[in-house]
This record gives structure tokens, C-alpha cells and sequence, in this order.
């Protein structure tokens, strides 16, 4: 496990280990709060994380979820492991 600051932090250490492993599972949770930052931070992080993907041809599953609110928050809690369910079936193939 390598742990990051934040979600936007997330894209650059994938990219500083990619050679140091046959894939990844990214993982946070990102709250709308009151200012268009939300909506920045979620769409630049994933759409980094799938360019890294493609561009290395590695596996990055994403567990990054995007809530409105805490509570929703804590109903999506279990995409962590879909992700993490989906790279080991690519992985396994």
C-alpha cells in the first residue's frame, strides 16, 4: 500500500512506481464541498489514472469514489473491492 495526501496525488505516484508493479487499485473519496474544486479534482485524478493505464498497458482499477455527502459516502464504501475484483480477473487472464 502507498499512501497519498489526496486523490490528486494519486495519478503521480502511480507514475513514480509503474515499473514496480504488475498493477494497481486506486483508492479515496473525494465530498463535494462549496466550490467547483470537487468537480476538478475527480475528473482530472481519473482521467490521469486511465491515461496511465493505457499509456503503460497496466492494470488501474478505480476505487475512487465521488459522494455528494458523507452518508453516501458510506453506502459506496465497497467499490474499493469491485475494483479490486476487476483487476485480479484481468490479471488473471
Amino acid at each position: 500500500m502507498i499512501e497519498v495526501p489526496g486523490v490528486f496525488e494519486i495519478p503521480i505516484t502511480i507514475k513514480k512506481n509503474i515499473k514496480k508493479y504488475d498493477a494497481f487499485i486506486a483508492l479515496g473519496c473525494v465530498i463535494k464541498g462549496q466550490t467547483p474544486h470537487f468537480d476538478f479534482i475527480s475528473q482530472s485524478s481519473i482521467n490521469a489514472i486511465m491515461n496511465l493505464s493505457i499509456d503503460n498497458k497496466k492494470p488501474i482499477g478505480n476505487g475512487i469514489i465521488t459522494c455528494l455527502n458523507l452518508n453516501q459516502a458510506k453506502v459506496r464504501k465497497k467499490k474499493g473491492a469491485e475494483a479490486t475484483k476487476a483487476i485480479l480477473s484481468i490479471l488473471s487472464q
